[in-house]
């Protein structure tokens, strides 16, 4: 089988040029300590390619179809793909998913022909989708690239084909202070690939084309949800998208919609939000009754937090993502959220920022008192900040984590990001590790925001997650996040049941809750259906809690069946865990049992479906990446490294060619913009010195202009001048460094 990959820098070559074309040419920006390179493998600009026999924009639409009953969501998704081209193709696209998704069902329909796909063993699903495109049959294969990211391959879509995938899923959705909120994704935010990511994968699913800041979607969006809720739907509201169509059906039952002329809105999450009458009442139980096993989910609300005056003192450190992927209006809305809080700060607080990107740096040396002087300084320091370079977020929080403390404050991380990095197990271990340490409190920005990171810090922090879309709700949220941490906390909770035989409770233990919000209690149960579960605590200061639900009461319903996904979901959450940096043999094998069993999508169970027909007797086809939009009010500068520093994006495919052993580079180059000749800093490694040395310099076309024999250096760090007679004519330009052949990185310059 021959596959050739469009959208990808080694089939066009030029494209690496557009991903350097939007470069910062730096005003303001915060002074780092010297951080290591950026590497930004990917994502890359799509370039429409011009060849008219293959179809490059295979996904023509997606049609999402919500269905809410009471707290359950069930979730159907249907891609269509098309080939108007002459040429067998193959497509691959990536994109984002629920966090809290259990996806259940996939089918193939070609035609008439309806194929249901079957879940196996992530290998094993991946040998039969293979054999079977390269024998020339038609397949789908449905994998889990992150735990919020899934990557859809069709192979062996002929000419004149329309194909739709159909895939569900259902989840959990539970009140925050009596508002419900649906979130349907709908974009993979760019990725920066740190180098201290410790899977060689990450470099791999984060290869994704992006349309440019501000283009429409190359697909079509359609999204309809109805809400049954069992009692009165008192408000909707959707602040994603400033038109939504709502119709009540009856005071119980809702239907919202996308307008049609809202087509091209892929490029934002969805947000639903709404209230139900009633909301104080909402702790009660779900039964389903199964063939085989029985599941049960809890909803316990816990008291209204009374108002408390005798709290620690609190120290806030805020931790403020400033790297590329924020430029725009993502940084603008982190700023208001963070001058929101610190005006709103108790003179008697304490308060520090540390800002990251490649590197991190502190405001103040120590955190001071939130005095007016203080709080002055700061907000003149956040106003300065702009975006720039890759999201190194695991140094930063090491460092915080360092940092003094007072024993006389309570400390609290409040981290401000959109996520867009792939080191999120690590972080989540690390902030798992040192809950004794402080508090942590995630802040996801933007429109696009890897949910994933965000909720996966807040839990291994058992704290609370905070989305802000846009800079109008800055200050709604941080008024939340006030609220949330100035309230008692329900403690020393413990769950008991009476009466009853149950099995596999999660969770185990159930943390501290700070805000009003349910306990969710999952499990299984026998018959005869009787007993009793208990939920008891502290409330406040040592003001004793109990509340009790009967089993009885609750009689099991079909339409609960969704619970032993949830169920399954909830098991599968705690044993890839959020903290774990790797899993155990024992571990993956129970995951592994647990999708085949409840046929869930996980990352080592994959769904396949192969038609019966063959249909490409050659078995050649091309690979199109399918681009996904760039998220709204992010900037083209969420591609790559702006500031003029080393970037490691490389012109060959992972694993056709190695990086050189060494850690020589190409670390710098000043003036950049330049006019006469520009100084590029070369750091050689001394096993270096002896071997051939070359600078490549390519053109905004991607055609090499010139080869420079650089072998006669022989200082570990050399100032290597280019001048008119190198690069004659004003452009952007890449100059590549090989040592023996092999590349050991990159710069990119601007002649003016």
């Amino acid at each position: 089988m021959k596959t050739i990959q469009l959208n990808h820098p080694k089939s066009c070559f030029f494209l690496f040029v557009l991903s350097y074309f939007f470069l910062l040419f730096p005003g303001v920006v915060l002074a780092q300590e010297e951080a290591p390179a950026d590497k930004t493998i990917s994502p890359f600009f799509y370039v429409e390619c011009k060849d008219s026999t293959i179809e490059h924009l295979p996904l023509k639409s997606t049609k999402v179809d919500v269905s809410i009953v009471g707290v359950i969501a069930d979730v159907t998704i249907c891609q269509r793909y098309m080939n108007t081209g002459k040429s067998p193709i193959e497509s691959k696209y990536i994109f984002p998913a629920s966090t809290k998704a259990a996806v259940y069902h996939l089918k193939m329909v070609i035609g008439e022909r309806i194929l249901t796909a079957v879940i196996k063993e992530k290998e094993k699903a991946q040998q039969e989708y293979e054999e079977a495109v390269e024998q020339g049959y038609t397949a789908t294969l449905l994998e889990q690239e992150r735990p919020n990211v899934l990557q859809m391959r069709v192979g062996n879509i002929m000419p004149g084909d329309t194909i739709d995938i159909v895939l569900k899923y259902t989840e959990l959705i539970t009140p925050v202070n009596g508002v419900y909120e649906f979130v349907y994704p709908t974009v993979v935010g760019p990725r920066y690939f740190s180098q201290s990511s410790s899977d060689p994968k990450d470099s791999t699913w984060v290869e994704i084309p992006y349309t440019h800041e501000g283009e429409a979607p190359k697909s079509t969006f359609d999204m309809k949800a109805s809400i049954d809720g069992g009692m009165p739907v008192t408000a909707i509201n959707c602040p994603s998208h400033e038109k939504l169509e709502i119709s009540y059906i009856s005071e119980n039952v809702a239907e919202c919609s996308l307008p049609s002329n809202d087509s091209l809105s892929g490029n934002k999450d969805f947000v639903l939000d709404y209230v139900l009458a009633g909301e104080k009442h909402n702790t009660g139980m779900l039964l389903y009754e199964g063939e085989n096993e029985n599941f049960f989910l809890s909803m316990i609300q816990p008291p209204a937090s009374p108002t408390v005056n005798d709290l620690n003192l609190r120290e806030y450190v805020f931790i403020l993502d400033i790297s590329g992927s924020m430029s725009g209006f993502p940084i603008e809305t982190s700023k208001k959220l963070m001058i929101e809080i610190i005006q709103n700060l108790k003179p008697q607080e304490k308060f520090n920022i540390l800002c990251f990107a490649g590197g991190s740096s502190f405001l103040f040396n120590e955190s001071k008192e939130a005095t007016s002087k203080n709080i002055e300084e700061a907000l003149n320091f956040i106003s300065k900040l702009q975006g720039a370079g890759g999201t190194e977020l695991l140094p930063a929080l090491q460092k915080a984590l360092t940092y003094p403390t007072d024993q006389n404050f309570s400390r609290i991380f409040l981290i401000a990001t959109d996520g867009y990095v792939t080191v999120e197990k690590q972080a989540f271990e690390l902030v798992r590790n040192n809950l004794n340490k402080a508090n942590f409190f995630a802040f996801g920005i933007g429109s696009g925001v890897n949910r994933y990171i965000i909720e996966g810090i807040a839990h291994a922090g058992m704290g609370e997650p905070f989305i802000v879309l846009n800079e109008k709700e800055a200050q709604e949220q941080a008024d939340l996040f006030r609220k949330y941490v100035e309230s008692p906390v329900l403690s020393n909770i413990s769950a008991s049941f009476n009466g009853i035989s149950v099995s596999d409770v999660e969770p185990v233990t159930i943390p501290d809750v700070f805000s009003e919000r349910p306990i969710l209690i999952f499990g299984k149960w026998e018959k005869p259906l009787q007993g009793s579960l208990t939920l008891s605590g502290i409330a406040g200061i040592n003001t004793p809690y109990s509340k009790t639900l009967q089993f009885s009461n609750y009689p099991p319903s079909d339409k609960n069946r969704a619970l032993s996904y949830l169920w399954a979901r909830q098991r599968l959450q705690i044993l890839s865990d959020y903290g774990a940096n790797t899993v155990s043999d024992e571990t993956k094998k129970e995951i592994i049992a647990l999708g085949l069993k409840y046929n869930l999508l996980t990352q080592y169970t994959s769904f396949v479906a192969v038609d019966s027909i063959k249909r490409n007797e050659g078995g050649e086809m091309t690979t199109v990446v399918v681009p996904n939009p760039m998220p709204q009010g992010v900037s083209d500068k969420a591609i790559g490294n702006y500031g003029g520093a080393i970037v490691g994006m490389t012109f060959f495919d992972p694993g056709t060619k190695n990086q050189a052993a060494s850690t020589s580079k190409l670390q710098a180059a000043y003036p950049n913009p330049f006019v006469n000749q520009v100084t590029v800093i070369i750091y050689l490694e001394k096993n270096d010195l002896g071997k051939e040395k070359l600078l490549e310099i390519y053109n905004s076309t991607g055609e090499k202009i010139t080869t420079i024999d650089i072998s006669g250096l022989n200082q570990t760090t050399n100032n290597y001048k280019l001048t008119d007679e190198d690069i004659t004519s004003a452009g952007i330009y890449l100059v590549q460094l090989l040592i023996d052949g092999v590349p050991a990185g990159n710069c990119k310059i601007v002649k003016k």
